[in-house]
Parts: C-alpha cells; structure tokens; sequence
C-alpha cells in the first residue's frame, strides 16, 4: 500500500511537468482569484473589462520597453503603432517623472477607455543611491537593514515615476560560475526565504492591500519561477534538471515565503525545468503558484522568454509558444508580441478562450486599481518629489551603513587589520580597483551614476587625512575586458606586466602592501558565466610578484561571486571581499580597513577551492561512504587531489575581535508534538574590541524516511557585544522547524532522533546537543 501511495502521489507532481495541454484541458483557466479579495476592487474590474474590445483586452497584456515616444511625439515603430490603438498595457526601462508624465500623456491620448499604463523597472539594488550587490547584502544577515535599503530604493524608484520593480531575485544558486549568484540570497532556502519577505516588505512598502494607494508604493516581482539557479554548468539560460523532492525542498520555498509576504508578481524564468519551459509549464503557474498557494497576483515573461520555447524546442513557431503560454497562465508578455499579434487569431480558432485572456486582463487591472493608477495616472510623476527623495543625505548614509555590514573579513593573519591611523605606516596602494570607479556599483546598478561612485582611493585619503599613515599608489596591471561583439574575453587587451615594475619597486619601499583586485562589472550578472573563477587576467602573477618583497599584503576584492581564492588565502595576509559596494564603496571599504567599523558580515555562498568542487554547498547529504578527516581511506566518497571541504563555508565571516561559545543547553532532550524546547549558548567577546557576531542554528535529522541534510540552518541573530560582554543566545525548537518532505512528499516532522548545533558557522560543530521528537 505504501509503494502505491507513492506513486499516486509522485505522478501526481511530475505529470504537469510534461504536460502542454490546451485551453480544454489547462487547470483553473477560467477561474480568476483577485489578489485583494476586495468586492469593491473586483466590481470595477469588471466594469473596465465588460467595455473592452477583444483587441483592447489583448493589449493590457503587451509590454514593450519605453522607446515608443521621446520628445512626445510617438515613434514610427512596431511599439508606436500599438500605442496608437492603445495596445501597450506595461512598459519598462522608462525613467524620470517628466518624461513618464508625457508617456503616460500619450498612451492616454489613445486609449480609448483611458487606461493607464503601468511602468516597471529592474531596481535590483537601488535606483541612483546604489546599494550593494544582492549577494554582498545577504551576507549581512541583517534582514531590517535589508528591507530599509529595499524601501530606499522604492522611494527613489516610486518618485521617478516606476510603479513596479522586476525585483526581487530569490533564485537559491550554488554555482558560483553563474553571473547572477550577484543579484541572489545564496545558497540557503531557510535564509533565502527571510530575506525574500525582507525585500518584499521594503519594496512594497505595505501593511495591507490598500496602502497602495500612498504615493511611495510599488509592486515587487519574485524571480525567476523557477530553477533558473540551477542551470548545468552553470551558464546562464541553460536547462535544468532536478528531481521534484530537490524542486520543493530547495527551489521552490523562497517563492512560497514571497507569496506570504504578499508579492504581487512573478516573473517566468528562462530555462526549462525538466524539459518543459517554464514559461509554458502548467504544473508551476497553475497547480503550485496558483492553486496550491492561493497566488493572486501578475505573472509577466521574461525578456522575449515566449519566443524562446520556440528555439527551445517546444513550441513550433510563435503562434505556437502564444498558446502554450496562455495555456499555462502567464500573464502579460514582455517582448516577444506573441499575445498582441496571435491571441485574437487563437481566440477566432477556439484554440485559446475569450474567458482565459479576461482572467489575465482582470489581474493587470486590478494591479492598476490598486495602485491609483486610474484615479491618478499620474500618480508617481511628481519632479518636486524626485528632487527631493532621489540621493538625499540620509539615503547615502544608509547606503554606506548597508556597505559597511556586506563586506565580510575572510582572512586576517597576525592581526595586520585594522589599519590603524596613530601607527605609522608607508602603505602601498597597488592594483586596478584603487581608483577604478565604474565598477563599484556591479551590475543592474540601473540608474546609479559611476561617475558618482567613491573609489578605494577617495575613501582612504579621506579616512586617514589627518592621521601617521601615508598611501603610494602604482596601478600595477589592468583588468581584461570582454568583448561585447562576441562576449568573449577580448584578446586583444589581455592586461600586460608593464606596470609590475613600478608596483614592485613601491612595494619594496612600503611598510605594507594594499591591493585592490577583482573582476570588472560586467564579468559578474547576466550572460556573465565563467569556467574560470579565479582573479581574472594576471592579477594573481602581480601578487606572486609582491609576495617575493616580504611584505604582509592586505587584498581587498571587488567582485560578484565567490572566487577560487586557493593561492591568495595561504599566500596574503588579510583578504577583505567587498564585493561590488555600491555608490559609497570607497568610504564603507576604509571604515572596515581603519577599525572604525568592526566587520561583521558572513557567507551565504560558500567559496570553493577550485571549479572542481561545483556546486559546493554545505548542507549536502552524506553517502553511503562518507569520507572521515580522522580516519580516512580507500574508496571513500573523496577527491585524490583536493579535500572534500570548501575554502570558505557558507556562514563564515571574521571579526576584528574574537568570540568564545560556551556552556550549550537544551531544556529537555524530548520534544513532544505541539511542544518547544530551548537551546541557548553563551556567546563572550574575548578581544579587544567591540563586535557583532552571527550567532547560527542548526539541526540534523539523524535518520528519516528519506536521506536528510547532514545539516540545515534553522535559525540566527545577529548581537553585538562590548568587549569582555557575554550574553546568552536561545533558539525555540518545535515541530515546524523538523519538517521535511517524507517519502509520500508529505511535509511532516517525523519522530526521531536529531541533533544541533549552535555555531558560528557551517563548519562549526563545538556546541553540540541532541534530542528526540516523541509521539
């Protein structure tokens, strides 16, 4: 009986994943769940939608970038001539409250019932006060901080005209060779999750559905459904492949926690999942996001992501992929015109209902009542407001605090940090980020200005203005470049060693040596996969070159992944991963450098020893033969020629003081059903200086129904100690925080024996405990 239930219930979620189905047979075509449950809301849906042609229905779900008008007068292209018979429902990449104004003007002017136009954007980490890249805020583990930098960059976005943000990225990625790990949580569902909600909150800016109606509101999209951060190989729009326990054990969970926060929409991802593009996939649109969640939201495409099940195989031709993605229950179409040329000729086939496109239209017309579009669509085009809001004084402050508590320590040998301002030093300032400038914001940075970025530089003489240290600079090489004709590396500008000299020779005269190292901006994002993770061009030679003088090297990196850092981690004496910093990187770095402000930031990626390793993650399962450091052997799950463990471990970070965990408790070693028990530790800063510390649970399901984790985050705070400070940090455990998906697929807590740790990171098993889950 337990063999057939299971395979009642494995069918049961694998079949629509293969499934393409048409109008007769998709699941809940015809049903349409409003997102605010609101009658009053629904009933003006309705009045818009029983005045609308076919034709108009059609163009509410068309969205084009906003190039269809410049100077008010509306272009001569395909996007003009839908605009003039009022097919444009959406557009993108439009900014500025004028020039949105006069958009808004001339969709007006041609629409015939007066439907506004909702306009979004891609503000991934800020507006123009750029925050740090996704992945180095995570790293944080500071979900207030997060959600404020969210909310800043909605204020900025809100008063530039955007009402909706394609944002934010909650793919768990554990590929580091994958550019768009930058834009991401990392690697931990649990934590991914928390910060989805976070920037959710701080996007939306809402307590309940009608707070859209204030003026700095804006709808958030949860992206990209899904998968999209487990492509092979990790190369961006590849395929994924994945058994469905992994899809809703890992992939799936930072979503649903979207969809409890209240995002109002999803955007499709780009590869196929199990051989179906997501795109067209029935099973995750309409069985889990709409049915199983309750999901009442807009799901938009992509880039041209409809036209690609075409190329991918899946669909014949447009007209084709058009109907697949109806079928499925995407909402509106960015790009690639299927809907706004095929839908009608689909409807007129009986191949696609009229009923299926007032579902799709009533969701992007609620989206628009709620927002006060239609009675004010000009709403968020208030030049007054964006004066004042876009980088006022306190949104830079913020944007230095956030950078400040991202850049996390991973090396720190003989205590060569803090740089301290009363020791004097001859510092070397050596490397192509001292004064790169453009690259400080990362990619997606949208409307942040580099020319506006602090640089290493500008921050340094600054902080030490007045102080016994003195700074040389000598570039040293430069960083290679891609070409964008072929996105390959250029060939042609490949750094040389003509500036080692120079560098060599200060180095040689210089108490300490600081390079400023990493990957230029474009290396790290979209369609910015790399085989290779190691410093790019001949940075890594430049710093064997140094190590020859002596002299301690401090190595401060900028970049958007985890590196293959082997070499630099057993060769340099302090390495600082400041990832891409935003528009105050060179002032948020020099606080860190200096000690006036005490790092406190931790991994959420782990950081590999070499490629061979990928995908790396901590919370793996063990084999059959699972490999003991203190007893190894033959035919063991190992490497011959690397050991088992990462360079870095998710959860890692150091501090320029030291914390001592101690005296573990559990309140009882039995958990019964419905019940709680306590774990606590006292946490002590032994150093010298004040701190804060992640202080991180996990636990063990010691044996399950199916194999478990060796461990999983299940919970963290964040303290900050004074010197010579204790405190004691408690966890509640209950039956929630067991749950699994059993053999059936069913998520339940199974009785048993399991094991915890609090710890310092993922590596950290010294504060050990166990218990039992009791019927």
């Amino acid at each position: 009986m337990r063999k057939m239930k299971l395979s009642i219930v494995v069918l049961s979620l694998i079949s629509p994943l293969v499934s393409c189905g048409n109008a007769d047979n998709s699941v809940n075509s015809t049903q349409w769940k409003s997102y605010s449950g609101d009658p009053v809301i629904e009933r003006k849906v309705d009045s818009v939608l029983n005045l609308m042609t076919l034709e108009e229905k059609i163009g509410q779900m068309n969205q084009y970038s906003g190039n269809f008008a410049v100077t008010g007068e509306v272009a001569e292209t395909k996007a003009g001539e839908y605009l003039k018979k009022g097919m444009i429902g959406s557009t993108f990449n439009t900014f500025g409250a004028d020039h949105i104004r006069m958009l808004q003007e001339q969709n007006l002017k041609y629409s015939r019932l007066k439907i506004p136009m909702l306009f979004a954007a891609d503000v991934i980490h800020g507006l123009e006060t750029t925050f740090p890249i996704p992945l180095a805020e995570a790293c944080s583990w500071d979900l207030e901080l997060m959600e404020q930098s969210a909310r800043i960059a909605a204020e900025e976005a809100t008063a530039s005209g955007i009402a909706w943000n394609f944002a934010p990225m909650i793919d768990i990625a554990r590929d580091p060779r994958w550019g768009r790990v930058m834009e991401g949580a990392g690697e931990d569902p649990y934590l991914g999750s928390l910060v989805a909600r976070a920037r959710v909150r701080g996007f939306q800016g809402i307590e309940t559905y009608k707070d859209f109606s204030k003026i700095n509101t804006m709808m958030a999209t949860s992206k990209h459904f899904v998968g999209y951060g487990a492509v092979q190989a990790g190369r961006d729009y590849h395929s994924v492949d994945m058994s469905v326990r992994t899809l809703h054990e890992t992939y799936l969970p930072p979503f649903k926690a979207a969809v409890d926060e209240g995002v109002t929409a999803f955007m499709t991802a780009f590869n196929d999942l199990n051989g179906v593009p997501c795109t067209g996939n029935k099973y995750l649109f309409k069985e889990i996001l709409r049915d199983r969640w309750g999901f009442g939201g807009m799901v938009v495409t992509d880039y041209t992501a409809i036209q690609e099940m075409v190329a991918h195989g899946f669909a014949r031709d447009l007209k084709h992929a058009t109907e697949l993605a109806i079928d499925a229950g995407i909402d509106m179409d960015m790009i690639s015109e299927g809907f706004v040329t095929y839908l009608k000729e689909l409807v007129e086939e009986g191949k696609v209902s009229e009923k299926q496109i007032d579902v799709a239209v009533s969701r992007i017309l609620e989206m628009k009542f709620l927002l006060g579009l239609f009675d004010d669509p000009f709403k968020y085009c208030n030049a007054e407001r964006q004066k004042e809001v876009v980088m006022n004084p306190e949104h830079l402050k913020a944007a230095r605090e956030v950078a400040q508590r991202s850049i996390v320590l991973l090396e720190n040998k003989n205590n060569v940090l803090p740089l301290k301002k009363n020791e004097p030093k001859r510092v070397a300032l050596i490397g192509p980020f001292v004064k790169e400038r453009e690259s400080l914001t990362g990619e997606w940075a949208i409307k942040g200005d580099p020319d506006k970025s602090v640089t290493l530089m500008e921050g340094l003489e600054e902080k030490y203005k007045d102080s016994q240290v003195k700074f040389s600079y000598a570039k040293g090489t430069s960083l290679p470049v891609i070409d964008r004709t072929t996105q390959k590396v250029s060939t042609t500008r490949v750094p040389d060693r003509s500036g080692f000299s120079e560098a060599i020779n200060l180095a040689r005269t210089s108490d300490v040596i600081l390079v400023a190292m990493g990957e230029k901006f474009h290396w790290s994002g979209e369609a910015a996969s790399r085989t290779d993770i190691t410093l790019p061009g001949n940075q890594r030679e430049l710093l064997k070159e140094l190590k020859k003088t002596g002299k301690p090297i401090i190595l401060v990196l900028f970049n958007g992944r985890p590196l293959d850092l082997s070499w630099e981690a057993e060769n340099v004496d302090a390495i600082v991963e400041a990832w891409y910093p935003g528009i105050m990187a060179g002032h948020a770095v020099a606080d860190v450098l200096s000690g006036d402000y005490n790092p406190s930031a931790k991994l959420v990626m782990t950081f590999p020893r070499n490629v061979g390793q990928i995908p790396i993650f901590y919370n793996v399962k063990n084999t059959g033969r699972p490999f003991d450091e203190d007893n190894p052997a033959d035919y063991r799950s190992s490497y011959i020629d690397c050991p088992n463990s990462p360079l870095y471990p998710f959860g890692y970070g150091l501090s320029y003081t030291s914390f001592e965990y101690d005296n573990a408790k559990i309140s009882s070693k039995k958990l019964e059903r419905g019940g709680i028990l306590t774990v606590s530790v006292d946490v002590t800063n032994t150093g010298t200086m004040d701190g804060e510390e992640v202080v991180q649970l996990y636990i063990h399901d010691k044996v399950g129904s199916v194999v478990r984790p060796v461990k999983e985050l299940k919970g963290f705070k964040k303290i900050h100690l004074k010197k010579g400070e204790t405190k004691t940090v408690e966890f509640t455990i209950d039956e929630e925080r067991l749950k699994m998906y059993n053999l059936d697929m069913e998520w339940v807590a199974e009785p048993g024996e399991f094991e915890a740790w609090i710890a310092s990171s993922s590596a950290d098993e010294s504060n050990h405990l166990e218990f039992s889950l009791v019927e």
